[in-house]
């Protein structure tokens, strides 16, 4: 119950963030798998971004997302609370914020 709670609250409140676009850095990247045993385990896909404060945000992503992004891609992170929107990749890839 506590878990239904929490997951409502989260997207009440991204729901009623900004809706921000900023330049970013992919610096890391991690799955998590939940369940399993006699129940069906799924995976969970986060990647960690680097803004250009230096501050470092870690944002649940989709399978596809996840695939296509690399750690040192750099271009514009679309997210609104913790829901991540898009990313974008810059034609100057150089990693560098």
């Amino acid at each position: 119950m506590f878990t239904i709670i929490k997951g409502i609250t989260q997207w009440n409140k991204n729901n009623h963030s900004p809706k921000l676009n900023v330049n970013a850095l992919v610096v890391g990247k991690r799955t998590a798998v939940r369940g399993g045993g006699e129940r069906r385990a799924f995976s969970e896909y986060f990647v960690t971004f680097e803004v250009e404060s230096s501050d470092r945000m870690e944002l649940e992503v989709k399978d596809a997302d996840y695939s296509m992004l690399v750690e040192g891609d750099f271009g514009e992170l679309a997210f609104q609370g913790t829901r991540f929107l898009g990313f974008i990749r810059s034609a100057n890839d150089k990693g560098v914020l």
